[in-house]
């Protein structure tokens, strides 16, 4: 029987009504507790390195988590990260990036209502994890969530209320969960597990920011944030662009990179990613050192990657280097 660590962090699934609102309050193994035939499929252990609304998640819970799969990953088949769904997406992708490379399954999940809520859908979130966790096909850090399993790197919350509250960004769901079994699309089978270890990491630079373009938004807003950031992380409009009616963007974006400074450019359309060369408002800055292109990857990701790349490295070459490297399928590699 397979060994699965189950690693609660608090969210809704954990919360309970009190005065204020919802918070967490219960453990993981009370969570578990209240899943029928979970113990059923696996030898389950827990741990609780945290117990908070997943709004008040940060990197250094990201790394700390990271820690606890990399400790314990020689002694378990799998890993389940319960997890509230509001930054959960933030948290994979991070995940993705510190523990690179894992022949055993990393999963999170958590739920839309409440484990003690009568319309629930904690408990079969839960059980088809802890079943997808256990499958020998099983790979990476992923999001189970709604019967879906998608890749921790293209994982966003959609919806705020319904049960299948995640989307797979510009790629495809890696499996179904279906009853007692795990529906993989066609394609070639997982190579057997060899049994070596995944690349772990420890460090992230927490100072990077998104800054989202809107009509009239005065470029003169990236002299504050200089202060506060190492990288930018750009939405832009459409396929890439960037206001023209004057100078006023270009040599602000050009000169926050010759200070040292990193920004990548993204699209703050949901799908199909940015290209930099279609229009004049965006070619500009397709060639610019210091400026990274997002391409299709999520904006959860690309936060996640830019913070572990200026956490391993300050120099650009190789921060372009690293950010470029897919990594659990971040990217479409043109």
């Amino acid at each position: 029987m397979s060994r699965v660590l189950l690693i609660a962090t608090g969210g809704t699934i954990a919360s309970t009504g009190g005065t204020d609102g919802l918070a967490p309050t219960l453990t993981g193994r009370e969570l578990a507790e209240r899943v029928p035939l979970l113990d059923t499929l696996c030898e389950l252990d827990f741990t609780q390195p945290m117990n908070i609304d997943s709004t008040s998640m940060r990197p250094s819970d990201w790394t700390a988590l990271a820690g606890v799969v990399a400790d314990a990953y020689d002694d378990y088949d799998g890993f389940v990260v319960l997890h509230g769904t509001d930054t959960m997406a933030y948290t994979a992708a991070a995940l993705s990036y510190l523990i690179q490379d894992s022949e055993k399954p990393i999963v999170l999940t958590g739920s839309q209502q409440p484990m003690a809520s009568p319309f629930t859908d904690a408990k079969l979130n839960l059980y088809q994890s802890v079943l997808y966790a256990c499958d020998e096909g099983s790979r990476d850090v992923s999001v189970v969530f709604g019967g879906k399993v998608i890749c921790g790197t293209r994982a966003r919350k959609q919806r705020t209320m319904s049960f299948n509250a995640f989307t797979s960004m510009n790629y495809p769901s890696l499996a179904y969960v279906r009853g007692e079994r795990v529906v993989r699309p066609a394609g070639p089978a997982a190579a057997p597990r060899t049994g070596a270890a995944p690349r772990v990491y420890r460090s992230l630079d927490e100072r990077v920011a998104v800054l989202k373009l809107t009509p009239g938004l005065r470029a003169s807003v990236l002299g504050p944030l200089a202060e506060a950031c190492d990288a930018l992380v750009l939405e832009t409009f459409g396929i890439g662009g960037i206001p023209a009616y004057d100078d006023s963007w270009r040599e602000a974006i050009f000169g926050w990179v010759d200070a040292g400074r990193t920004v990548v450019l993204t699209t703050q359309v949901p799908e199909e990613g940015l290209d930099l060369g279609v229009y004049e408002v965006g070619r500009p800055y397709a060639d610019k050192p210091g400026i990274l292109r997002g391409d299709d990857m999520t904006t959860e990701a690309l936060v996640a990657k830019t913070m572990w790349a200026l956490g391993q490295t300050r120099d650009p070459d190789e921060v372009a280097r690293l950010f470029y490297r897919p990594v659990n399928h971040d990217r479409t590699v043109r």
